[in-house]
């Protein structure tokens, strides 16, 4: 998060103020550092290093400055108890969904067999380690009884297909039956054409259902499912209607989800309670990350690209016919192919006519979704096989289609389109060791509405491999996160920013959990190594990067945000690592701050929910109400095993409704880390919470 004075900043508690800077402030005669906030009617807030996960830069619409709120007031409340309640609704269902997935019991597929080992040694080129560890966590999933739902994300080009084929693989040779659904007809013949390449050597029958296939051939196909010949099948959303059996379903690939319509997403819900799921997605954005975000799925991260791919050369030009010449010319200069897209069916053989002017030696074929089925098939299939040199297309092409000789795309009316669209559409060169182009054919940028302007300006500033998660992000800016996310999240996100409904999202999550799905909350409870999700620190201790160490305020800001979520002691010392080596050894302030983070990772581990140390003593406030399952478990017996063995100076008391330890004298940080390891009956480095976390 880069701040400059000026931005709009929403804190979770107090709502949005504006950034004016970092300031020092006198703590007990100490000096620390603090961001400096101003709120409505000239109200100051300084939010402690300690903090910074708790503000985020307000990202709306562009070009909206939001309302600032006045500090106290009830409106930022009313506001964030309205989103969490919607947010509530939202997530309600997917958790049921989650904790029925989780109490339920599915099949347990067999370790790899010889066959597995041999299919993905088969693989052509060398996995990513995204990969790798993307196929060991889903074959992992697979081998466990509860039923797996595990989405994969990672930029388009990058293997998800691979990872897909191998789950199916090794569902089918236990065997269990396998359905991929896929958002169009053209993707669906691409995935069966790979599925069928990759396992032709092996004894699995792969089958495909779309429009194209009906009648006879489509009845056949069916009875086949039925009777369990066909082990693996592609389609579209036929592959959920109500013609379809299966005999043994235990695999659902589920390809780009968020491009399904609401009534097909309703049938997978039933169907996933089941049997295996694993979604694929290039979108990084989507509600199903989020939701995989916050732990109510499983999720795997591809963002290594293959070797040996360049980035795809992005130019913004005008519809200019040299232009168009050039680079068809080139691309079939070097035995590429190269695409035209043109989203207007009614003169798409105009275009194709003035590419064989320019080109007269290009062999060019046509496809478009309002095509007879077997006639689309046959176009599609002529150029991946090579029979054409140029293809003009609308944009059916822009999911899944995947040859690797294909190299130049140029987007005709490129400003029509929306930011996600054309990374998709850019996502169909490149996909091989040849550079590639993609060519934006728009009207002169200053004649353009504003988005649009800004949106083709993103597709050429991000043209690096994995680029898809700042598009996003940039979309984010340029229009408002609302029309991202559905209709159901759009309003609130406008007056609350992205980051911070993420924000609000994670605590309705944990509150559903807690009130609701109190399984899934003591599930999670169980298996963590801390017990309290945030820490409070309150301190007197000098605590800062100094000015005379690090001069950029700027450079301040993110190392303190970067310290701020720190999660475990391995990357805490990489960052210590960092600072010697950019900015030399660190003044006392900058190690006190480090020592801090260790300070709240051991109190959360504890189960204090805050802890103050000041004037020589230590109080820590628990988390828990009373009454609550924590004092009769292991970590209280811990504290009050503590307490007999040290009589002196440590004493127990109630106050404001919350029970709090308090030792004395407690004079420093080494002192106060003795007393806490003591209490967590740890001597060593610990994690921290997933949002390590604290408030002043």
């Amino acid at each position: 998060m880069s701040l400059e004075p000026g931005d709009f900043v929403v804190h979770i508690d107090h709502g949005i103020g504006e950034f004016s800077g970092l300031q020092k402030v006198d703590v007990g005669g100490k000096e620390q550092e603090a961001i400096r906030l101003k709120y409505k009617g000239g109200d100051i807030l300084y939010v402690s290093v300690h903090s910074l996960h708790r503000i985020s830069k307000f990202t709306g619409k562009e070009g909206m400055p939001p309302k600032v709120h006045k500090l106290g007031s009830s409106s930022w409340a009313a506001t964030k108890s309205k989103t969490k309640k919607r947010v509530k609704e939202i997530a309600f269902d997917l958790l049921k969904l989650y904790a029925k997935r989780r109490a339920s019991r599915g099949f347990a597929y067999t370790p790899d067999t010889y066959l597995q080992t041999e299919l993905e040694a088969s693989f052509m080129y060398q996995d990513t380690p995204d990969q790798l560890t993307a196929t060991e966590a889903v074959k992992e999933d697979m081998e466990k009884e509860v039923p797996m739902d595990r989405l994969v994300c990672g930029d388009v080009g990058f293997g998800k297909t691979e990872i897909a084929i191998r789950a199916a693989f090794k569902a089918a040779t236990d065997g269990k039956q396998v359905a991929v659904l896929v958002p169009t007809t053209i993707l669906s013949m691409q995935h069966f054409r790979s599925f069928s390449r990759r396992l032709k050597d092996f004894p699995v029958k792969v089958d495909y259902v779309n429009r194209f296939k009906t009648g006879k051939k489509m009845t056949e196909t069916v009875k086949a499912l039925e009777a369990g010949e066909i082990d693996i099948l592609i389609g579209t959303h036929a592959i959920v209607g109500k013609r379809i059996k299966w005999k043994d379903l235990g695999l659902l690939v589920i390809d780009e989800e968020q491009k399904f319509g609401v009534a097909v997403k309703d049938k997978l819900k039933t169907l996933r309670a089941t049997v295996d799921s694993l979604t694929l997605t290039a979108t990084p954005i989507p509600r199903t990350l989020q939701f995989s975000l916050m732990g109510a799925r499983d999720l795997s991260i591809m963002s290594t690209p293959p070797p040996n791919r360049y980035p795809v050369e992005t130019e913004i030009g005008s519809f200019n016919e040299e232009l168009i010449r050039d680079a068809i010319s080139y691309e079939i200069s070097r035995g590429g192919q190269a695409y035209f897209v043109h989203n207007r069916v009614g003169n798409i053989r105009e275009v194709a006519g003035m590419i064989n002017r320019l080109v007269p030696d290009a062999r060019v074929g046509i496809g478009h979704g309002q095509m007879d089925g077997e006639q689309l098939e046959r176009v599609m299939s002529d150029f991946i096989d090579g029979a054409y040199d140029v293809l003009v297309a609308t944009t059916i092409i822009e999911s899944g289609i995947d040859i690797s000789n294909a190299n130049t795309i140029l987007i005709n009316e490129a400003h029509t389109f929306g930011l996600s669209d054309l990374h998709q559409l850019r996502g169909r060169v490149g996909r091989s060791n040849k550079r590639a182009f993609c060519y934006l054919l728009a009207p002169p940028l200053h004649a353009l509405p504003t988005e649009s302007r800004k949106r083709l300006q993103a597709m050429e500033q991000f043209s690096e491999l994995g680029s898809g998660m700042n598009i996003a992000m940039r979309d984010l800016d340029i229009r408002g996160a609302g029309n991202l996310l559905g209709g159901e999240q759009s309003g609130f996100i406008t007056d609350i920013g992205f980051e911070m409904y993420q924000k609000i999202l994670a605590e309705a999550i944990r509150e559903l959990k807690d009130e609701e799905f109190a399984e899934l909350a003591q599930e999670e409870a169980d298996s963590r190594e801390h017990y309290v999700e945030e820490t409070v620190l309150e301190t007197d201790l000098a605590l800062m990067l100094p000015d005379h160490y690090i001069s950029d305020i700027s450079e301040r800001i993110a190392l303190y945000r970067e310290l701020d979520e720190m999660d475990n002691e391995e990357g805490l010392q990489a960052y210590e690592a960092r600072l010697l080596d950019r900015f030399g050894p660190l003044p006392k302030e900058a190690e006190d701050l480090l020592e801090t983070i260790r300070l709240r990772w051991m109190a959360q581990v504890v189960g204090f929910g805050k802890l103050v140390l000041k004037g020589g003593k230590l109080i820590g406030v628990f988390h828990d109400e009373e009454g609550s399952d924590y004092y009769k478990g292991v970590r209280f017996q811990r504290v009050l095993d503590y307490m007999q063995a040290n009589v002196k100076g440590v004493q127990m008391y109630q106050r404001n409704g919350a029970l709090r330890l308090r030792v004395e004298p407690v004079d420093d940080l080494n002192a106060a880390m003795a007393v806490l390891r003591k209490l967590s009956g740890t001597l060593q480095p610990v994690k921290a919470a997933p949002s390590a976390a604290s408030e002043h």
